[in-house]
């Protein structure tokens, strides 16, 4: 038999040692995830992520939690949800466009952030160096914005008889668009290419753009890089085929949904080196201390099938030096 005594330090015992093994066992570290469109557009980019994750030891569920919030393409939501996230404690934060890491980084101090941008973050105010961040935030610059001049080049170089070029930007994302723009007017007159340049930062408004690139008929297009546009590619391909246009895009996706040719980084990689500084901060890692990294894997890539269907005759030249050409 068991006095009263021996049982209630055995009971007491019972409950002691829940307790000091949930002390062992901190909570589960949360990731904040924001970014300006949605999780439909993304899904390669948060494979990388994921992947990136991984390389550090973490995977979602089992020792990692993520909180994902969406704009839905209104970047006048972004700071409310970066609000939120910085309500719920988290971690780190990674916020995925431009437009989401000025938000969260106007939102806080303290938080780690790690943020994906398609230009140059010093220039943007983001840190103050790229070896020497400084302060709360490091990442990713993908830039997609500075490669503008590049796809133009390849552009006259698909379409050789191209003498105008109509030019699709987003008046919302200020910045890229800037540089985009300057990109463009510097290299046009030296391979004797001229623009046009239509605003669009909604669905109707493209369908509005390309009702007027109809009526004025460049010989071809070039498609400014933007979240929101990547989460109108099927919109824009769609457009530029049914009204006879060759046109370049920012990124693979869009030549994936039938776009003639794209140009520019591979965002899943991006987005993985994300993902693992996401874990290095989680292992303990000051985003002062990591610098930030620059895209060096760049891809072109060719529709030959949409080329086929628009009659436009692919140079040798540049089949040749396409990363990948879809059959």
């Amino acid at each position: 038999m068991i006095r009263r005594r021996e049982f209630i330090t055995l009971a007491g015992g019972a409950v002691a040692w829940p307790l000091a093994a949930r002390a062992q066992h901190p909570a589960m570290p949360v990731v904040g995830f924001l970014n300006a469109t949605s999780p439909e557009s993304n899904s390669d980019r948060l494979r990388g992520f994921h992947r990136g994750l991984r390389e550090s030891g973490y995977v979602e569920g089992e020792n990692v939690a993520i909180i994902y919030r969406w704009a839905e393409g209104r970047n006048d939501r972004l700071p409310e949800l970066a609000a939120d996230l910085i309500q719920r404690h988290v971690s780190v934060i990674a916020p995925l466009t431009p437009a989401a890491a000025f938000a969260v980084k106007d939102a806080t101090a303290t938080i780690p952030i790690v943020f994906a941008v398609n230009e140059d973050p010093v220039r943007l105010g983001l840190v103050a160096s790229l070896a020497r961040p400084g302060g709360n935030a490091t990442g990713i610059n993908f830039l997609t914005a500075e490669v503008a001049a590049k796809r133009l080049n390849l552009l006259r170089e698909l379409v050789p008889g191209a003498r105008r070029v109509g030019v699709l930007v987003n008046p919302a994302n200020v910045t890229s668009t800037q540089s985009t723009l300057k990109d463009v007017a510097t290299a046009a007159p030296t391979i004797g290419v001229e623009t046009r340049v239509l605003n669009a930062g909604s669905g109707s408004e493209i369908n509005a753009a390309f009702e007027t690139f109809a009526s004025e008929r460049p010989d071809a297009l070039l498609i400014a890089g933007d979240a929101f546009f990547s989460s109108r590619r099927v919109q824009l391909v769609h457009l530029a085929t049914r009204h006879g246009f060759p046109a370049t895009y920012s990124q693979r996706e869009f030549t994936d949904v039938g776009g003639l040719m794209s140009y520019g980084p591979n965002l899943a990689d991006a987005f993985q080196q994300v993902g693992a500084y996401v874990g290095r901060i989680l292992k303990g890692a000051k985003p002062v201390d990591l610098p930030v990294v620059q895209s060096s894997k760049f891809e072109l890539v060719i529709n030959a099938e949409a080329a086929r269907n628009l009659g436009v005759a692919v140079p040798p030249t540049l089949l040749a030096t396409a990363d990948e050409v879809i059959e």
